[in-house]
């Protein structure tokens, strides 16, 4: 038994993070990140390589991180299969996945999703495993150059697994616990077990959302005609829908084209999009999913980003002028919220992890792992 097993969570002060307070950087910035300096590493778990936004990372007073993170290995490896259950617990219980290739099975408190291209994931502090991913049997140096996007497509599904996944301040930083350890778990139980715990921070209101890319509150919506950002066909406009499960922390959109001459982007031509979402976000991200994007600053200077670029900037200190042909671009706006959390202190996060699966209050077992009660429904 871990030396932290015994301690009461509740008693102990291990219910909410007790570190500094989080800050944005609202100051006049600018922070790029090129993929053509991308280190892709095996920071967390050995199937998958880690592309960090480093450069914002750091300039955003390292509050929240945006990484790629690409499967790399089979998944019949004794080390690379299903994980263990477990959870991450970021201030907030933030945790961002956007699927950009291949499809992914993930089981969320006793559900199971099957997921792919442009599926968008919100959880806040819920158990979970990752159960399967695609695995095109590239070298690592194809691999990382085959192309990614969020419109579902027989090729793109065929393509190793991959995903932009973002996190409130660093994995490292705060708890992890495993819940079930890949030796415990049973398949014909386990999988079906929806789990209450305490120890989260989550915002009023913050819940588990996923947005599949063709539901019809994902469709694209064409940009108002005078709109600034200048492109050689239409701009479109998908909100992800994250502001509200995420506790007003982010808001978050996909503005994309088409290819010339054709009509990929599931489209609603009923309104307009509201453009609005530009102007959100104390500190706005953009990361250049494929194409091509341009943006001036706030002193009038130009700069275009690529595929697999990212900016991170303060408000009001970048504009979005113009968007290339085939081109897709995921754009955060991190919300003054942000700032009611903290961190967790070292000590918090090391007692977490050593209770492990004793940091559970509740379970119970879903009849069916296909449908039933949202996920989360047990939270305290």
């Amino acid at each position: 038994m871990n030396v932290h097993a015994a301690i009461d969570s509740k008693a102990s002060g291990l219910t909410r993070p007790n570190g500094d307070p989080l800050r944005l950087n609202t100051k006049n910035f600018v922070a790029i990140d090129r993929d053509r300096n991308a280190a892709h590493e095996a920071t967390y778990r050995p199937q998958a390589l880690y592309n960090r936004a480093n450069e914002g990372f750091h300039a955003n007073n390292e509050t929240f991180l945006l990484h790629e993170v690409s499967t790399n290995l089979p998944i019949y490896l004794p080390d690379t299969g299903p994980t263990d259950f477990h959870l991450h617990l970021p201030p907030g219980g933030y945790q961002l996945v956007l699927v950009t290739s291949g499809v992914f099975t993930f089981d969320y408190d006793g559900r199971v999703y099957y997921v792919g291209p442009g599926a968008v994931i919100l959880q806040s502090a819920i158990v979970h495993r990752q159960l399967f991913y695609t695995w095109a049997g590239l070298s690592t140096e194809e691999n990382l150059k085959t192309p990614q996007t969020v419109v579902p497509d027989p090729i793109s599904m065929g393509y190793s697994g991959k995903f932009l996944e973002g996190f409130i301040t660093d994995p490292t930083t705060f708890p992890n616990p495993t819940v079930v350890g890949p030796d415990q778990i049973n398949e014909a139980e386990t999988p079906r077990v929806a789990w209450s715990h305490p120890l989260h921070n989550r915002p009023s209101g913050a819940a588990f959302w996923l947005q599949d890319p063709l539901e019809l509150e994902a469709l694209y919506r064409p940009l108002p005609a005078g709109c600034p950002v200048k492109s050689a066909g239409p701009v479109y406009v998908r909100d992800i829908g994250i502001e509200i499960p995420s506790g007003r922390l982010t808001a978050g959109h996909i503005i994309a084209t088409d290819p010339r001459g054709q009509s990929l982007l599931p489209k609603s031509t009923s309104a307009t999009a509201d453009t609005a979402f530009l102007d959100k976000g104390e500190v706005v991200i953009y990361r250049v999913i494929r194409g091509t994007a341009e943006f001036s600053n706030s002193a009038g200077e130009n700069f275009e980003l690529a595929t697999g670029d990212t900016v991170t900037a303060g408000k009001n200190t970048i504009t979005l002028t113009g968007v290339g042909e085939n081109t897709q671009i995921l754009r955060l706006g991190l919300l003054k919220g942000m700032e009611n959390l903290r961190s967790w202190t070292p000590t918090q996060r090391d007692e977490i992890d050593g209770l492990a699966g004793q940091i559970i209050t509740r379970k119970d077992i879903r009849p069916l792992r296909t449908e039933g009660k949202p996920v989360g429904y047990l939270y305290e």
